[in-house]
Order: structure tokens, then sequence, then C-alpha cells
């Protein structure tokens, strides 16, 4: 009996497919994170600058991140302390400019 041939090329599309969904799905469970928290009140800059501290002190202080895990785990608990208070549904979508501050003057002339 011969076997049937394998097909490569449609194994690495199915493969390519199910990365593209982990990634998608790893992005917008981040940004579910960042508006629980509360950190989307913060300008982008700000946040960017934050998370770039986060980094450096967790390979500065590797117990930092034990400290960080502990506090975490309430976000995620029924009840748990977040960063903003929520009413029932989704929130409402942000218009850039009236709900947001306006972008700093150097970067509107661009």
């Amino acid at each position: 009996m011969a076997r049937k041939p394998r097909d490569y090329d449609a194994e690495l599309q199915t493969l390519m497919d199910k990365a593209k969904k982990v990634r998608t799905q790893k992005t917008t469970q981040l940004g579910e994170l960042v508006q629980i928290v509360g950190v989307d009140a913060l300008p982008m800059e700000a946040l960017a600058g934050a998370l770039l501290a986060v980094v450096k002190q967790s390979k500065d202080q590797p117990g930092a991140v034990e400290r960080w895990t502990e506090a975490g785990k309430s976000v995620f608990q029924p009840g748990g302390k977040r960063g903003k208070t929520k009413t029932a549904g989704d929130p409402a979508p942000v218009t850039p400019g009236v709900d947001s501050p306006a972008p700093p003057p150097d970067r509107a002339a661009k």
C-alpha cells in the first residue's frame, strides 16, 4: 500500500495560521489588561517609559518580579483591586482629540 504524500505547504500554512491566532490573542489580552488596571489613561509616552523602567528593574532586581506578581494576582480575583472602576458593559469608544489629550505641539505639526 502506498503512503499518501505529505503536503508540507499546507502543514506550514496551518502552523502559521495558529501562530498568528496566538499572537492576536496575546495582543488582545495585553490591551484588555491595560484597560483593566487603568493605565490606558496615561499618555502613550508615559506608559512606554514605565514599561521600559519595569524591564530594567526586573533585570536589576529579580525579587521585584515576585512582588509584582503577588500584587497583580488581586486584579484577577473576583472583586479584586483594579485601576479604575467600570460600569457594566464595554467601555465607551475613545475619540482622539476629544476623549484623550491632544498630541504635543511638536508631534501635531508633523
